[in-house]
């Protein structure tokens, strides 16, 4: 959700790349329909495994919380933790208001990097 955010409003100017630790084999239909009521398609996007390749070539890094500072590999890269909650598992209305704390936060983040 939050790359979706990211690279929408970004437009370019940034890039955002979303990847987990022990990601699922395919985006939560659920989070795909949600997505889709603020007209963000997901259903072409697959997770992706972090790899450290990624992380070396990152400007900062966001955590979502969900136990990453655990999983997540060792980098000199600036991180910043969200601590949101995980949707998984979680009905509609509580992953509406994950992710729409997702996209304020987003927004909050691309109006610090003056994008």
């Amino acid at each position: 959700m939050a790359e979706a955010f990211f690279n929408r409003v970004a437009r370019g100017k940034a890039q955002a790349m979303s990847a987990g630790t022990n990601p699922a084999s395919r985006v939560d239909p659920t989070i795909i329909e949600l997505m889709n009521e603020l007209d963000i398609d997901l259903s072409s996007h697959y997770p992706k495994k972090l790899t450290t390749g990624m992380l070396d070539t990152a400007d900062k890094v966001i955590t979502m919380g969900c136990g990453a500072e655990q999983a997540c590999p060792a980098t000199l890269t600036e991180t910043e933790d969200w601590g949101l909650e995980d949707p998984k598992g979680q009905p509609k209305e509580k992953i509406r208001d994950i992710r729409d704390q997702i996209k304020a936060r987003v927004e909050k983040l691309l109006q610090e990097m003056g994008i």
